[in-house]
């Protein structure tokens, strides 16, 4: 954060003449993981989630972002300068409204927001006005250059399905709604359709560019040049025409007469702009890529199956590393998530985290997407509850796990005990759900918090969102959580499983594994079923958990995913690390230091 920005950026907006503008936390792309030269609202405010928008005004501003960074954004803005506000409690174009003078002229980036949230603005009487440049970029004078990094091929080995094959399967899509083309602006769309994978943005292997993809199949790829080497190039084949960002303009212009696929939430407003001023004709659908990406082919589920079983020799150790060294007081938060990641490098295939580690100790635990730093590094003590949430990128899988520790010697308290024991009893019921085909994540997410309610309990984030294949840790169309859309779950995709609990100032809990969406055969159902398998394999602290509150049912699921776990990682240990994971594997009912 500069400290000058916002006078700065006020003066910019005078001289264009306007009264206020929003700055989203976004690129081009409207994607979670943005390069280092699209972290304006960083820039601007100090803030670094990965969710959030600021309102600037002339007398005033405000910074927005949901209840999974409200601490952080608290702790990493100033009060002097901004109102620190919940985007769902207070939604920025009703703060805006309320805010801006009468009749002013709100200026907004089309490159940054998408037609749908524009619509919020635009319904609430604000007179947005779209720039040609961002007033932001001009007075952001040590902004970084954008990425370069090359795009490689994406083998069939890992695939499963070409390129070909896939982009007939849209263009049919396509055909049947009578649309000429579609719009793709999310790069892991792009990834997935030409089976390549980049190196552009932190912890998720896409490469940054947009595409057409028209009825007949033939696609055109606009990214820098420099991305491409020859054997990309090659691997593209005569069916992808590439070109440079600058032709994107002009391609879309050339739609004039025809029907061009638009996503409303997911693509940045411009290309409708583009296209309606070209005398196109908008369709506003979701991209055509989304659930056929999300529904992995039976090749990227095995590679799932593969990747969390390598995975969770990494975790496995680290628990066991950690048994030893947090009654200790010898570690932080810091040198434990080094250590995970020193543990994943050296499994087999590692690409890198999928996302930054959430390591979290006592109080900072209560911090749902905690990041920690030099400045808030503090030791793991004794007898507290430590979170870690970590993920990794393997080129056949992408993981994400985590686990709530009680770091002893001594017995958590009894209220603590109540606690994640309702977390547990949530993640059983999403583990365990058999649900009809038709039901989406806002249909289950109850599943996950019913212990919770019953004892006035909560937790402010979603259940469950969508795993890439190799791709983004955190993907579309379906995610589990109340305020999703009801988009059907469909067999094939992966689906995280993470209830929790968060006490501010004290600690935070959540129990997270993925889970791969199956068919359920059950005889004589009237129609299609589905279940979930679970593919993270690494024990939930027992010490944490209280089997009096359990049912046998549920008792039941947690001994036999714990022996899975002990069979399946206990070979691949060490003798003190296996002996360690029969302790951690050992029945609900019995002490984990082998009491009964």
């Amino acid at each position: 954060m500069s400290v000058s920005a916002l006078p700065e950026l006020r003066r910019e907006l005078l001289r264009l003449g306007l009264d206020g503008f929003i700055v989203p936390r976004a690129d081009e792309h409207l994607g979670e993981y943005v390069p280092a030269s699209a972290e304006r609202l960083a820039w601007l405010t100090g803030f670094t989630g990965s969710a959030g928008l600021a309102v600037v005004l002339a007398a005033t501003a405000a910074v927005f972002t949901d209840g999974r960074y409200v601490l952080q954004l608290a702790q990493q803005t100033d009060a002097r300068l901004w109102q620190r506000l919940h985007v769902t409690e207070q939604p920025p174009h009703l703060w805006l409204a309320e805010h801006a003078p009468k009749g002013g002229r709100i200026g907004y980036d089309p490159l940054l927001i998408s037609q749908e949230s524009l619509a919020r603005y635009t319904d609430a009487g604000l007179d947005m006005v779209p720039l040609d440049s961002n007033p932001l970029d001009t007075v952001w004078a040590d902004r970084p250059a954008p990425p370069v990094a090359a795009a490689v091929p994406h083998p069939l080995r890992y695939a499963g399905k070409a390129s070909e094959d896939k982009r007939a399967e849209v263009a049919g899509v396509l055909r049947e709604a009578r649309q000429d083309a579609a719009v793709l602006t999310d790069p892991a769309s792009i990834a997935w359709l030409l089976n390549i994978r980049g190196d552009d943005v932190p912890f998720t292997p896409f490469a940054l560019a947009f595409a057409l993809v028209h009825a007949d199949g033939a696609t055109e790829l606009f990214i820098d040049p420099a991305k491409l080497p020859d054997e990309t190039r090659t691997w593209l084949g005569n069916a992808v025409a590439i070109a440079d960002r600058p032709a994107l303009g002009p391609a879309l212009r050339k739609f004039a007469g025809r029907t061009v696929r638009v996503d409303p939430a997911g693509s940045p407003v411009w290309f409708a702009q583009q296209l309606r001023a070209a005398g196109a004709t908008v369709a506003a659908a979701s991209d055509p890529c989304l659930l056929p990406k999300a529904c992995k082919n039976e090749t990227e589920q095995q590679g799932a199956r593969a990747a969390h079983r390598r995975d969770a020799v990494a975790v496995c150790r680290f628990l066991h590393w950690l048994a030893t060294e947090a009654p200790a007081g010898r570690q932080t938060e810091m040198s434990a998530a080094d250590t995970l990641l020193a543990f994943r490098r050296e499994v087999d295939s590692f690409r890198g985290e999928s996302f930054p580690a959430i390591s979290g100790a006592g109080e900072h635990g209560a911090i749902i997407h905690y990041r920690v730093t030099p400045e808030s590094n503090r030791p793991i003590g004794a007898n507290e509850v430590y979170l870690i949430d970590s993920g990794a990128q393997y080129p056949d899988g992408t993981t994400d796990i985590t686990r709530t520790v009680w770091t002893g010697p001594g017995q958590p308290p009894a209220a603590l005990r109540d606690q994640v024991t309702r977390v547990m009893q949530g993640h059983i019921a999403i583990a365990t759900a058999i649900f009809p085909t038709g039901v989406g994540g806002p249909h289950l997410d109850v599943l996950a918090r019913r212990a919770l309610w019953q004892a006035g309990l909560d937790f402010d984030h979603g259940t469950g969102h969508g795993v890439g294949s190799y791709l983004s840790v955190h993907e579309g169309p379906v995610s589990i959580s109340r305020v999703a859309r009801p988009v059907p779950i469909a067999a094939g995709m992966i689906l995280s499983n993470e209830p929790g609990y968060y006490r501010p100032d004290h600690y935070g809990i959540r129990l997270e594994n993925l889970l791969l969406v199956q068919p359920a055969d059950l005889p004589g159902a009237a129609k299609p079923f589905l279940r979930f398998e679970t593919l993270t394999l690494a024990p939930f602290d027992r010490r944490l958990l209280e089997p009096a509150l359990m049912t046998q049912a549920e008792r039941a699921w947690l001994d036999g995913y714990h022996q899975r776990v002990l069979e399946t990682i206990g070979p691949a240990l060490t003798p003190p690390a296996r002996a360690w994971l029969v302790a951690a594997c050992a029945p609900i009912g019995q002490d984990p230091r082998g009491r009964t």
